[in-house]
């Protein structure tokens, strides 16, 4: 697979940009397939009860998803999702980086059957390179933690 290219569509910010956000938000970055060539790229954001997921599967389709975790919990091959969403990389990146935090009003909780794309199958998994992304400190006075999951 390529890399998603830059295009931003008709407005709003681009997919680097986006990008960058999720760095700056410390989100982790899993390359399957290989480091110099993956086939997939994804994205995780844990927080204590949940996490959300983003997976950029090539320049046309990407896929998010919040999903519930419990020990045991493979945010890859999700059992149930809170939310998710299907659409370019651009526009799923900006639905998942403008999601409501958990425990905040509008956060969503409904239990819902996570559509095929919300998971990478396993033959895809043998060969992965996981990379933090977060490029500064936390804030001072900040623990660099998440708030609580509802």
């Amino acid at each position: 697979m390529s890399p998603p290219t830059p295009h931003s569509g008709s407005s709003g910010q681009g997919l680097e940009e986006l990008l960058e956000e999720l760095r700056r938000r410390r989100w982790v970055l899993h390359l399957f397939g290989g480091r110099e060539a993956p086939e997939i790229y994804a994205a995780v954001h844990r927080w204590p009860t949940c996490a959300d997921v983003i997976i950029l599967r090539d320049e046309h389709r990407a896929s998010a998803y919040r999903v519930p975790t419990f020990p045991g919990t493979d945010v890859f091959s999700p059992r149930v999702v809170t939310w998710q969403y299907h659409a370019t990389p651009v526009w799923t990146l900006r639905a998942a980086l403008t999601l409501a935090e958990p425990g905040t009003p509008g956060a969503p909780l409904q239990a819902l059957r996570p559509q095929p794309d919300c998971g990478i199958p396993p033959e895809l998994r043998q060969d992965v390179t996981i990379r933090p992304t977060g490029t500064t400190a936390p804030p001072e006075g900040s623990d660099g933690g998440p708030p609580a999951c509802a």
